[in-house]
């Protein structure tokens, strides 16, 4: 039950997203984009760590915030050093996205073919 609620709030969020016109000046994407990313790594983080028996609230809260800061502020630097840092904060939430994803693929995987099992093993008794 507890899993349905990430992905709830990124439904809503998305859609309201999609609904509500907002127009961003130019220099604003790359910071957007990487709190997008921050975000997205946080649902999925929690979802891992909900189906892992791990999740803490406050963790995926300063999570959250921690790494959008993070990437905010090493996206701004690269600006002002005129090296384009906003490229490792992007590289670096991929990769933990695609982990996290892998993770809950692989839970989500097990738990079905265990249900499998188990309907198999009751059904030859």
């Amino acid at each position: 039950m507890w899993f349905f609620i990430p992905i709830i709030g990124l439904i809503i969020g998305a859609f309201l997203g999609s609904s509500i016109s907002l127009q961003l000046p130019p220099i604003f994407i790359k910071y957007m984009s990487i709190a997008v990313l921050a975000s997205l790594d946080s649902v999925f983080g929690g979802i891992r760590a909900i189906l892992e028996d791990t999740f803490d609230g406050m963790i995926l809260l300063t999570g959250f915030f921690t790494n959008a800061l993070l990437a905010a502020l090493l996206s701004y630097l690269g600006d002002r050093l005129g090296v384009d840092l906003y490229y490792a904060a992007v590289f670096a939430f991929g990769v933990r996205i695609f982990q996290n994803l892998a993770s809950i693929r692989h839970h989500a995987l097990t738990h079905y073919y265990r249900k499998k099992e188990n309907k198999r093993s009751v059904e030859h008794e």
